[in-house]
């Protein structure tokens, strides 16, 4: 399984990031791992780290926070519990799942590489870095640990994987769009000005761009209700709102498809 891999190094706003991209027969994914005021947040997937080592260790850092359990995240955390040593931070949903073998499909293993597992600490909800308090914001949807940084001081916010695209097309089965859209309400109250993504990486005016992905997905989900309760059927909805068929849909045997946004939508009224 021959997949490429593209690096890319940034500072921004005072923040570094290191960027991996990975590529496999038409499927472009990455992430970023970012580091602001001795926190790094995130770890990149295991099929990085030989790419993300220099990075992790270079960084000056002294507690590792992660925002959901996902092994694109969570790959590197082993290689620092053992080599840099310092706290790794998660939600308290997921410490058993990080001190276990993983357990996630064959596709994503191939992909991302088979993470091994660390130990953690769970989140208070502030957490202080060296010269900063920050939020640590519930925001489920993309998964149910799923969490957001807010950095009072700076007004900077990590959303993991909490906004992505403004344009959802396909979601993993597992999400849920009307949880998503709540999470989106919840943390365009709180006062931020950059907006740091684990997979946009530094979002330009990310308020209004975090406020667009949230009136993007409720006039799906209203197109949704309304063609489901004038009785299409759920193929015929997906065939009118999203005609496009993406590789990643064919690549994770259907785990991945636009079906899922309308599923989620449907099931969340029931």
């Amino acid at each position: 399984m021959l997949i490429k891999k593209k690096i890319e190094m940034d500072n921004t706003k005072g923040v570094n990031s290191i960027n991996g991209v990975l590529s496999f027969q038409g499927v472009i994914l990455n992430v970023h791992c970012f580091v602001s005021d001795g926190v790094l947040i995130d770890t990149g997937g295991k099929r990085l780290l030989k790419h993300f080592a220099p990075f992790l260790l270079e960084q000056d850092y002294d507690q590792v926070w992660i925002t959901h359990h996902h092994e694109d995240h969570t790959g590197g955390a082993a290689f620092i519990e053992n080599t840099i040593k310092v706290p790794i931070y998660i939600h308290k949903k997921s410490l058993d799942a990080a001190s276990n073998k993983p357990d996630y499909p064959l596709y994503r293993q191939l992909f991302w590489g088979r993470r091994k597992s660390f130990h953690a600490n769970p989140f208070s909800d502030t957490m202080p870095s060296r010269n900063s308090m920050w939020e640590i914001i519930e925001t489920p949807g993309h998964t149910k640990d799923h969490l957001a940084f807010l950095n009072r001081q700076t007004g900077q916010l990590f959303t993991g994987d909490l906004y992505v695209t403004p344009k959802t097309k396909v979601i993993m089965q597992s999400e849920s769009i009307p949880t998503i859209i709540k999470s989106l309400e919840k943390v365009i109250a709180y006062q931020f000005d950059d907006v740091f993504c684990q997979h946009s990486g530094y979002v330009e005016d990310g308020r209004r761009m975090l406020a667009a992905k949230k009136e993007y997905l409720e006039e799906i989900q209203h197109k949704i209700l309304t063609l489901h309760k004038s009785g299409f059927t759920i193929k015929e909805i997906q065939k009118q709102l999203f005609p496009q068929k993406y590789a990643i849909t064919k690549f994770s045997s259907g785990d991945w498809d636009s079906i899922h946004i309308i599923n989620s939508v449907i099931f969340d009224q029931n």
